[in-house]
């Protein structure tokens, strides 16, 4: 696992009207943040004489690259349940580090097949909701607050919430956490707004990474009530705006995913009030073909 650079961006400091900082998860380990909870779920579960048969996830693509090359170190095979439409970047790379690909029809069909997978000795690796996983995303706040103990806000892209769980509970009392959302997918706003697990109808979205809806039984609501200091969301047009701006401004590739934080701090949808901030740029597995239409 890499330490990451966190590094100042001017742009995204002049439109916010604050100093914020990207924390480079795109330059990690299967180039995803993912890797963190990946990593940590396996030489977990390999502790002791524990050691399980294999692992089965879902997964709309970085979690089960990253899975998949935690997994490989180990030898333990592994089965990924994927929505037909994720990337054929993340697609290619879970075959290539040995993982068997199967695919689905959304990410709430790939989810569903993957925990009735399950077998003697075989353990399901949530993407998102496996304490594991959550503990190993954790890390992203850790490394943020020691390479700039005056941070005053963490601001994340959420999907299942297993990020902006761990950043939370990592920081603790040092730091506020924001999630940001897409609008065609916001399962944590509606659901919060009910005061309980809501189902929505996904939309299509640039932003497949965090498309679908929870899990009823996630461990990860819970812990966004009660630790996260507030979900926002943004739009289709503004994910492929902070897109191109980071190519263009920052010179960095991220895929949509991980551009809804930038989206949400440039469009002044999280409430930064000119507190010190970093937000978590989660990957860089992006089409190179849809990069360039973005672009």
């Amino acid at each position: 696992m890499l330490h990451t650079p966190l590094r100042r961006s001017d742009w995204l400091s002049s439109i916010a009207g604050a100093p914020v900082s990207l924390k480079l998860e795109t330059l990690q380990e299967t180039f995803s943040y993912k890797f963190r909870g990946a990593l940590n779920a396996v030489l977990r579960l390999c502790e002791g004489t524990g050691r399980p048969a294999g692992l089965v996830t879902a997964s709309a693509g970085n979690h089960g690259r990253a899975l998949a090359a935690a997994a490989a170190t180990a030898g333990l095979p592994l089965t990924v349940y994927v929505p037909a439409s994720a990337p054929k970047v993340k697609l290619d790379a879970m075959r290539a580090l040995g993982a068997r690909v199967e695919l689905s029809e959304d990410y709430d069909e790939a989810e569903r097949r993957a925990k009735l997978h399950q077998a003697s000795g075989v353990v399901y690796v949530s993407p998102y909701s496996h304490p594991y996983v959550i503990e190993g995303a954790g890390t992203v706040a850790l490394e943020i607050l020691a390479q700039d103990p005056e941070v005053e806000v963490i601001v994340c892209p959420v999907g299942g919430g297993g990020l902006v769980s761990g950043l939370a509970i990592a920081a603790g009392q040092r730091a506020a956490i924001w999630g940001v959302e897409t609008e065609a997918s916001c399962p944590f706003t509606r659901s919060l707004a009910a005061g309980h697990i809501v189902a929505i109808e996904v939309q299509p979205s640039l932003a497949d990474g965090l498309a679908g809806n929870l899990d009823p039984e996630t461990v990860t609501f819970d812990l966004v009530r009660q630790h996260v200091a507030g979900i926002a969301t943004v739009s289709e047009a503004q994910v492929a705006s902070a897109i191109g701006q980071l190519a263009a401004a920052e010179r960095l590739i991220a895929e949509a995913a991980a551009a809804v934080g930038v989206a949400g701090v440039a469009n002044g949808r999280v409430p930064l009030s000119g507190r010190r901030t970093a937000v978590v740029l989660t990957g860089a597995n992006i089409d190179i073909d849809k990069l360039r239409q973005l672009i």
